[in-house]
């Protein structure tokens, strides 16, 4: 038996085909995720620039649909993507910086978690933290999607705190390490 569990999920995954291929460039394997557009949808997930860790992802709202967005208030928008996660993978949203920068758009739940076993439509929670309302369009990018790998631990409850072994940093937080 395999102890760790991406050598293990990589294992399964070649033995049975499912949710990985093999690089064209490269001897390594990497996942595969299935997608499935919803009608109405522009494009998929893309990167921005060949560098961009992240794919953005847009909207997809109804023909001639603005979806606007109050300060201080908190909408589900519909991407119109349902995907199926290869095991041991999820899918993390985070904001666009520019988005909240200039107009306080934000996820407030970010990292959002899409876990490998969620087949229904991504709908992506963004708040609005500006002063002005925010309008939202059909195909306008509004976060950034990272297929990410699962790390398994198992956890080992001690008895006393005393067994957690010391830190220079101890209990300190919110701040305790300084601010600049």
């Amino acid at each position: 038996m395999v102890a760790d569990p991406r050598v293990r999920a990589a294992a399964v995954a070649v033995a049975t085909g499912v949710g990985v291929k093999k690089s064209a460039s490269e001897d390594r394997l990497i996942p595969r995720v299935k997608i499935h557009r919803l009608p109405g949808v522009k494009e998929l997930p893309t990167r921005a620039t060949p560098g961009s860790a992240a794919l953005d992802v847009c909207a997809c709202l109804p023909p001639d649909t603005v979806l606007t967005v109050a300060p201080g208030e908190r909408v589900a928008v519909p991407t119109g993507l349902t995907f199926e996660i290869p095991p041991e993978y999820f899918i993390s949203l985070r904001p666009r910086s520019g988005l909240a920068l200039r107009q306080g758009l934000i996820l407030p739940n970010a990292p959002a978690t899409i876990d490998s076993d969620f087949r229904g439509e991504l709908k992506v929670i963004v708040g609005n933290l500006g002063d002005a309302t925010i309008q939202i369009q059909h195909g306008e990018r509004i976060a950034q999607l990272l297929l990410e790998r699962v790390q398994q631990f198992e956890w080992e409850e001690v008895d006393h705190l005393e067994q957690l072994g010391g830190s220079e940093r101890g209990a300190g937080g919110f701040g305790s390490t300084g601010l600049a």
